[in-house]
């Protein structure tokens, strides 16, 4: 999108220099990768890097509303309500897809959002692996509201550990050594200190919570959490001694609850240009007379499970707990990535930090993920290449 940079980029690239990128990924941090990292950074010119920031402080103005707690108190399912909640969200992240309004501009468009961490160790890595083997213009970063990868590390290295020894704070996650985000797990020990721990692996004394490390039992003290209560509901079987919902002597760096309150469920309240319209299934006495452009979300999974694309009265009219979906209007993605052989479509999403005591969240970099498919997931780019996950590099 910034043709200069664009140009340099391909010109510079080859299949055998992406197949020594992975490589080199590999070798750093053997057996850690498995999602598909894109052959390319996306450039986001200027004009599209301030409408990004538009958009998301449209949205962050929402959540600091004094009734947003009130408003999305029923985001919250009984049976997976954590104590302690604090105050705000330390992680919210953002997805826009990349789309062209009627001006002929590019502009963002509301996707989904989360009050959850995302790949924020493996975001400071990738920039430095693309610029190690292409050419990168130095009028680009990955960075936003940050200076720098050092102001970048330095920020969430506070936010994450606070005053703590790195060894009292774990990074909880259900079997990590198993999950495709493992890359970022690895990389958050390696930047951080911070452990990546399984919750059966948890002990529980009272309101302590410990874990083993290196034949020793550790107090845990604070808990970077990157479980979510939908990945555990498919292991009814699993007994561990700390339960989430337990009341512990524990500080959450993420706390649970907010990936609930600011989520699918938090897109009805956004009144924003850069926000497609959407609507509580239940609260809705009639459908849209263009239906063919909306999209069906249910508002508690993970990872676009269950959403469907086309739907039709009848199929809404079936659908028995309607207070769990929302209707939201579709948004064209407008391909804008020039590949070897065509454009592709791309999403970026905004990673914000908010410290406890901050009035404001801080926007320090983001992600981005390129399609070919009808939706970005994966199961839509099987078997295509210029696809995947990336890092969004903004014009200074």
């Amino acid at each position: 999108m910034i043709p200069a940079a664009r140009h340099l980029f391909n010109a510079a690239f080859t299949p055998e220099s992406y197949q020594r990128m992975l490589a080199d990924i590999n070798q750093q941090l053997p057996g850690q990768l498995d999602f598909r990292v894109a052959e390319t950074p996306i450039f986001v010119p200027a004009a599209l890097r301030d409408k990004l920031i538009a958009a998301g402080q449209d949205i962050i103005e929402v959540i600091q509303r004094p009734d947003f707690k009130q408003r999305t108190e029923a985001a919250i399912p009984a049976s997976q309500r954590v104590p302690n909640e604090d105050e705000h969200a330390e992680f919210l992240t953002f997805d826009f897809a990349v789309c062209r309004n009627a001006a002929g501009e590019l502009e963002p468009q509301l996707i989904e959002m989360q009050g959850f961490p995302s790949l924020y160790a493996f975001q400071a890595y990738l920039p430095e692996v693309f610029k190690a083997h292409y050419p990168i213009p130095d009028n680009v970063s990955a960075f936003l509201e940050v200076e720098d990868a050092a102001a970048y590390h330095a920020n969430l290295k506070k936010l994450i550990l606070a005053d703590e020894n790195p060894e009292n704070v774990i990074l909880l996650e259900l079997f990590p050594e198993q999950q495709k985000t493992r890359v970022d797990f690895a990389l958050t020990e390696k930047y951080w200190g911070i452990k990546a721990v399984s919750l059966p692996d948890v002990r529980k004394r009272g309101r302590e919570l410990f874990y083993e490390k290196d034949g020793r039992e550790i107090r845990i003290k604070r808990i970077y959490n990157r479980i979510i209560f939908d990945e555990l509901a498919r292991y009814p079987d699993l007994h561990p001694e700390f339960k989430l919902t337990d009341d512990v002597d524990v500080t959450w760096v993420g706390h649970p609850n907010w990936f609930f309150r600011i989520s699918k469920y938090t897109l009805p309240l956004i009144n924003s240009p850069f926000a497609p319209p959407s609507y509580y299934l239940h609260e809705l006495t009639t459908y849209p007379p263009d239906l063919e452009n909306y999209v069906l979300k249910p508002l508690f999974s993970f990872a676009g499970a269950g959403v469907r694309l086309h739907v039709t009265a009848a199929d809404l009219d079936a659908i028995p707990d309607k207070q769990h979906y929302l209707l939201q209007r579709k948004v064209d993605y407008e391909p804008v990535v020039q590949s070897p052989d065509g454009l592709v479509k791309c999403e970026i999403r905004l990673l914000y930090t908010w410290p406890p005591a901050e009035p404001q969240p801080t926007l320090v970099a983001g992600l981005a993920r390129l399609s070919r498919g009808e939706m970005i997931g994966v199961d839509f780019n099987k078997n295509k290449d210029w696809v995947g996950g990336t890092t969004p590099l903004f014009e200074k």
